[in-house]
């Protein structure tokens, strides 16, 4: 089966994360800033879609040349096989983004490369008068870096965050791209108790609950490349039926979610509905501080309000140490918390065994992670 070189985007400081779900694909990966890089047959492209949780696209490399004027732009995307991927109606809209590179303006950019690839279509499907582009969508992007030139094309049509569970929103919602990626960088497990005090919507406890069972994220949508031409349905059949292999329906899950607004739970609750996870999540209207644990060796993980707007801040820093006193009396959980407040541990009472920074959207947050000591299993 023919390769092709891929790229999953991901969320600053998410590499690794991707880069590990990519390995446990199979594949040989490289990390650059913001995105996976590897080699694969077409047959990735339909599994990396379903399966990758934390990756914000999947994205063919069609050819890479430094160009340095607009002429060794617009030959060089040229004399790429453009008809390999693209199919003689497909639509090919194109963007773009230059960063320290002598073609810096992006619109000539993106006119150049659309010019090139019609004109090497045209040619290659035998076209007198211009493109369709009735058929599938095809969304090239042309990317410079200290004048080296990426063409790519998106596989994945909307970003791979949107599940098609989502019925309903708070205000700040986390993508379920970060949240899964919060749940992989816990020790949690399936058979563990799973508890998010500060569920707004629920993107995390389901995203959880879709670990848990091992149901691959992208089952319940369709993708811009299910259309393409080079990549065979039975392909996707094949990527599909795999996802449906191996998803573990039977298995068992404790996961709560509970939010201090019920309006949230009411969202909550109907989002779990729509990701086909029904009643598997407990969800509570509850504050912070009635959060009553039974079992040992369990896992907080949240992302609770930043107290950025003014006059949070006080009502913040109260439940964070409201979590604190509770999380006290129960030493064998662990306590994962994402947070942009800078006082946190202050007022959890507890310094964090670990730290990581994250980019939640495009503000600056620490990961705080507490380790609980695992009491023995009976």
């Amino acid at each position: 089966m023919r390769k092709v070189t891929l790229i999953a985007t991901t969320a600053m400081g998410l590499e690794s994360v991707v880069a590990q779900e990519v390995k446990s694909l199979g594949y040989e990966v490289t990390v650059d800033n913001g995105k996976v890089i590897f080699e694969a047959p077409v047959s990735a492209i339909p599994r990396c879609n379903l399966w990758l949780r934390a990756a914000d696209r999947i994205k063919v490399v069609v050819g890479q040349f430094k160009a340095l004027t607009f002429d060794e732009l617009f030959e060089a995307t040229k004399a790429l096989p453009w008809e390999e991927y693209i199919s003689e109606d497909g639509q090919f809209p194109v963007s773009g983004k230059s960063i320290k590179s002598k073609l810096f303006s992006v619109s000539d950019c993106q006119a150049i490369v659309k010019k090139a690839i019609a004109e090497r279509l045209k040619l290659k499907y035998g076209l007198a008068t211009k493109m369709p582009e009735t058929g599938g969508l095809y969304k090239t992007e042309v990317a410079l870096l200290k004048d080296v030139v990426t063409l790519t094309l998106d596989t994945s049509g909307a970003g791979l965050h949107k599940r098609g569970y989502r019925v309903g929103q708070g205000e700040a919602p986390l993508k379920e791209t970060m949240a899964a990626a919060l749940v992989m960088l816990t020790n949690w497990k399936a058979e563990y108790p799973f508890v998010d005090p500060f569920c707004g919507s629920g993107t995390l406890a389901i995203e959880a609950a879709l670990i848990g069972q091992n149901i691959a994220p992208g089952f319940n949508r369709d993708f811009a490349s299910e259309d393409w031409t080079f990549i065979k349905r039975k392909l996707w059949d094949e990527a599909f039926q795999e996802a449906e292999d191996l998803a573990n329906y039977d298995q068992k899950l404790d996961i709560t979610g509970s939010d201090i607004d019920h309006k949230m739970i009411e969202i909550a609750t109907d989002n779990a509905m729509e990701a086909g996870l029904g009643d598997l999540i407990s969800w509570k209207q509850m504050q912070v501080s009635d959060l009553f644990i039974r079992e040992d060796n369990g896992y907080v993980v949240s992302n609770p309000p930043y107290g950025q707007r003014i006059g949070d801040k006080d009502m913040v820093a109260k439940m964070y140490s409201e979590l604190g006193s509770v999380m006290k009396d129960h030493p064998s959980w662990s306590v994962y918390i994402i947070t942009a407040f800078e006082a946190f541990e202050t007022q959890y009472g507890q310094q964090a065994t670990k730290k990581r920074k994250l980019f939640n959207g495009f503000i600056e947050t620490n990961y705080f992670q507490y380790f609980g000591k695992k009491t023995k299993e009976e």
